[in-house]
């Protein structure tokens, strides 16, 4: 696993940590939770500073899908994907979208790599028209 996929992995462990004691990630980096990594720190910052928008692009592209009602690691891996997607412009598409979905073959249930791809897919897809 390379150091860029190790930070990923932990920023979401922290990601879904915060949010099912119901605190920021940002809370935990500052509550002394260190990073693996300085890129870590980076997509656990940068998921609580966008997180609003993400949520948001999350709920639009996830067709029939509520925030509340997926599986709280897909929802997770979304936000970390998306945020590389639009705001880390040294990763290229492919390789975010590649990544979430190996999170989530890992993490969550057998139907969300397809679906966690698609959303990503047309984030991907979008991403002039989002980020202009």
């Amino acid at each position: 696993m390379s150091a860029r996929s190790k930070a990923r992995k932990r920023a979401l462990d922290l990601i879904f940590a915060a949010e099912a004691q119901g605190l920021t990630a940002a809370e935990l980096l500052d509550a002394g939770e260190a990073p693996a990594n300085e890129y870590t720190a980076e997509l656990v910052r940068g998921v609580h500073e966008h997180r609003i928008r993400l949520d948001e692009l999350i709920s639009s592209y996830a067709e029939g899908w509520s925030l509340d009602r997926m599986p709280a690691v897909d929802r997770n891996v979304l936000r970390l994907g998306i945020y590389e997607l639009l705001y880390s412009v040294d990763v290229p598409d492919a390789v975010a979208v590649s990544e979430a979905v190996n999170l989530v073959r890992d993490l969550s249930t057998d139907e969300s790599p397809g679906f966690v791809n698609g959303v990503l897919a047309n984030v991907a897809r979008d991403k002039d028209r989002l980020t202009s």
